[in-house]
């Protein structure tokens, strides 16, 4: 079926080469949720900072009884539900959430715990204005039930994503990730809880380095303006010395 938004709605583009002088006008943000919405509480203690180069303009769900609703009322956020079930079909429900979005202003969409697959048509309309996080280090272990496959697996490292979307799951250019450590008596539980821990540190890094425009994509892969690597590398298990 093809896309019947028109161009006039689309979303603004961001100036990916043009960083944001501190005192001028901060980037626009809109979160989708389904859930609790710790990954949107993250984004919104680091947007209270004076200095933090972004702003969340609008909190949407799929679900009316979300507790990230809550937390978005709580500081102070403008936010709404758009139910999927009451739409006939994806396309409807997306048109719906495309005109809240741009309505809004939004000029970045920020997935944080949204449980809903978006089609391919969504995806590119917000081609590269559209991120989420996910509890792996990507490529590895997309999908549902991560930590869960991580232990079966018998992998020494875990982590997680900030990505820009893509239309295939859980695949786009990877702005941030961070690594954890498996542990030899760890089960999902409490590996999740550690790298949740570590969600909650990157989701605001990867928001700062976009809305400071030193992010830009070249042949699908980030490039991150003055970004530095850490110099130490990881061993699991630690050897002897450590």
């Amino acid at each position: 079926m093809p896309d019947t938004r028109s161009s006039a709605s689309r979303p603004p583009k961001l100036q990916a080469d043009a960083p944001i002088p501190a005192g001028t006008r901060k980037l626009k943000v809109a979160v989708l949720v389904s859930g609790r919405g710790s990954n949107l509480q993250a984004l919104i203690d680091a947007c209270a900072i004076p200095d933090f180069p972004a702003e969340i303009s609008l909190v949407l769900s799929n679900v009316a009884g979300a507790y990230g609703l809550e937390r978005a009322r709580l500081a102070g956020i403008p936010s709404g539900v758009i139910d999927h079930r009451g739409f006939a079909g994806r396309e409807p429900f997306e048109l719906a959430l495309h005109a809240a979005l741009v309505e809004s202003g939004a000029e970045l969409v920020c997935l944080a715990g949204f449980m809903r697959l978006l089609t391919d048509a969504f995806v590119e309309l917000w081609r590269d204005r559209l991120i989420n996080i996910h509890p792996s280090l990507l490529p590895a272990f997309r999908g549902l039930h991560v930590h869960e496959r991580v232990i079966a697996a018998g992998a020494r490292f875990s982590g997680c994503t900030v990505h820009f979307v893509r239309p295939a799951m859980d695949a786009g250019p990877i702005i941030v990730q961070a690594v954890v450590p498996v542990h030899a008596h760890d089960d999902a539980d409490r590996l999740a809880a550690r790298v949740l821990a570590e969600e909650h540190r990157i989701y605001p890094l990867a928001l700062r380095l976009i809305a400071e425009g030193r992010t830009r994509i070249e042949e699908e892969c980030v490039i991150i303006a003055g970004a530095r690597a850490p110099s130490l590398a990881m061993t699991n298990p630690a050897p002897p010395d450590a």
